[in-house]
């Protein structure tokens, strides 16, 4: 059955469709990224402790991703339309209140409701886009979303930054208004229900309602058990935590998600329809996504750390030098859409892109504390390039062989899983860069004693410095001492962020390795995709 059907076409053009829809699209996956590099300024600005600002971000995601699993489940009920305008209208008004929040708790509920509203953003703007565009150019579509996805994520640090530097932190919430009162009238006027969602919005109307509410409190505990128990393990000390907060969570976690995978498949009217991942190319699309939005954040938020803890660089400079790679990503989605156009097999640049991806991460493991910021941005636009060559080709194998009246439900999954590689890719950085920089740190002070003569003859150097400028044999001896351990300190960090950045290649390559397992995914113009 063919399953890329075309919909009517917006009788607005569907370029004019495509920036009302990715202007909200661009802004909520923004605000994923662009308060990571706010959050001292968070804590002192509402006087709250740094870690407990942490929950700003986790508060955010954990709300996102409940919401994306059911989108297309909500498109229905709504209208695709009505839900879109929605959500972009409660976005824009959460994004305001986060902006005027004048306590941490305000801040969390506020970007809890954030969250809600932006989840459902994604799935919708990608389904206007494949509904709005004819089925020949539903690969540059997809290049469109993938510009919006990829590319904000990139800028949304060094936003981010340039807001607390030279304004307020406030200004990264408060942004988003009038943004988003531009992109909710314009999707207002522009947008469009396909007829084919118009027929079963109507049937759903003639039919009883039916809500799987026990479906919904499965998702929600599901999800929020995974949230904290990726964003506290680390400072909870994982397993080891005395007071079995993180065992718990991992408990109700895997508890809840065998419970929840057995009633979805069981029950009548699913709130996740768990059966689109029957096809092949779906899932196996869902666990390439996973992985390199893992590998995308685990870089992406090593390297700023990397380059601001053991450089100097501050919050503003250090995005500079990383924003350059927003190009090379936007020149990989245009070259994609233009080689799914002609014909190519959406797999061969989805393997092309893993492997620059991999080899950006193996260039970064070999760096060193004397390098100059044009290193830092070489393997930096490889690595953007890299997933730049794979979003839209990954969503073209994706959803090559879903049914229409499935696509929402393929959507929100995938999303979801994109969302969570990257939140799992952060904490998997975080966690391996605190615990390689222990064993690093005993690794390399292993010969750092007196009876080691190039530590004796580097301390009689540093100390006749120190006491040239002081005055002070005592001083000057501590001090010297006291550079020795800075140096070993900065050795093991820098190590420790180099194992980072060698694990993301592994995993990278490691990805092509499932390609084969997918089914040919080409989109030609007027050819029908049959569902083996």
């Amino acid at each position: 059955m063919s399953v890329l059907s075309a919909s009517r076409p917006s009788r607005f053009g569907p370029w004019l469709v495509a920036v009302a829809v990715l202007v909200p699209t661009f802004m909520e996956v923004l605000d994923t990224t662009i308060a990571n590099v706010a959050l001292r300024y968070i804590s002192g600005g509402l006087s709250a402790a740094i870690t407990d600002s942490e929950w700003v971000i986790t508060s955010y995601l954990a709300a996102n991703a409940i919401v994306l699993p059911i989108s297309g489940w909500l498109s229905l009920r709504l209208g695709r339309r009505n839900y879109f305008l929605i959500s972009i209208a409660i976005f824009t008004l959460a994004s305001a209140l986060c902006g005027l929040a004048t306590s941490l708790w305000q801040m969390i509920l506020f970007r809890v409701i954030q969250g809600l509203a932006g989840g459902g953003l994604q799935p919708s703007s990608q389904g206007i886009l494949l509904d709005s565009f004819p089925k020949e150019k539903q690969g540059t579509a997809l290049t469109l979303f993938g510009i919006a996805a990829l590319i904000a994520p990139i800028l949304g640090p060094a936003l981010g930054g340039w807001f607390c530097v030279n304004y307020d932190w406030r200004w990264i919430f408060l942004v988003n208004v009038p943004i988003g009162i531009v992109a909710l009238v314009a999707s207002y006027v522009l947008v469009k229900d396909p007829e084919y969602l118009q027929q079963e919005r109507a049937e759903l109307r003639r039919q009883p309602f039916r809500f799987d509410y026990i479906g919904l409190g499965l998702l929600a505990l599901v999800l929020s058990c995974w949230e904290v128990f990726i964003s506290k393990g680390q400072e909870w000390d994982w397993l080891g935590d005395p007071f079995w907060r993180v065992q718990t969570l991992l408990i109700l976690f895997l508890g809840g998600l065998a419970i929840l995978i057995v009633w979805e498949l069981r029950t009548a009217a699913p709130i996740i329809d768990f059966r689109v991942l029957r096809d092949r190319n779906l899932s196996l699309s869902c666990v390439i996504l996973f992985c390199a939005f893992a590998v995308l954040y685990a870089a992406s938020i090593s390297l700023p750390s990397l380059l601001q803890t053991l450089f100097g660089y501050d919050a503003l400079y250090a995005g500079i030098v990383l924003s350059p790679a927003g190009l090379s990503s936007l020149c990989a989605l245009i070259t994609a859409g233009i080689l799914l156009a002609r014909g190519l097999d959406a797999r061969w640049l989805v393997a092309a892109g893993l492997v620059l991806m991999a080899t950006s991460n193996y260039w970064m493991s070999h760096m060193n504390l004397q390098i100059s910021p044009g290193y830092v941005i070489a393997p930096r636009m490889v690595l953007t390039a890299g997933l730049g060559l794979i979003i839209a080709p990954i969503s073209v194998a994706a959803y090559m062989y879903i049914p229409p009246h499935l696509r929402g439900a393929a959507i929100g999954l995938a999303s979801l899983l994109r969302n969570e590689g990257g939140s799992v890719g952060t904490t998997l950085a975080q966690t391996i860069q605190i615990r390689r920089e222990q064993f690093h740190t005993a690794r390399v002070g292993e010969f750092l004693d007196p009876l080691n003569p190039a530590v004796n003859a580097f301390v009689q150097q540093s100390q006749a410095f120190f006491l040239h400028h002081t005055g002070d044999p005592a001083a000057a001896e501590q001090m010297a001492w006291q550079s020795l351990s800075d140096l070993r300190h900065q050795q093991a960090a820098s190590l420790a962020y180099f194992d980072v950045f060698w694990l993301a290649a592994v995993v990278g390559l490691c990805l092509v390795l499932l390609l084969p397992l997918m089914k040919r995914s080409v989109a030609e113009k007027g050819a029908h995709v049959i569902a083996d």
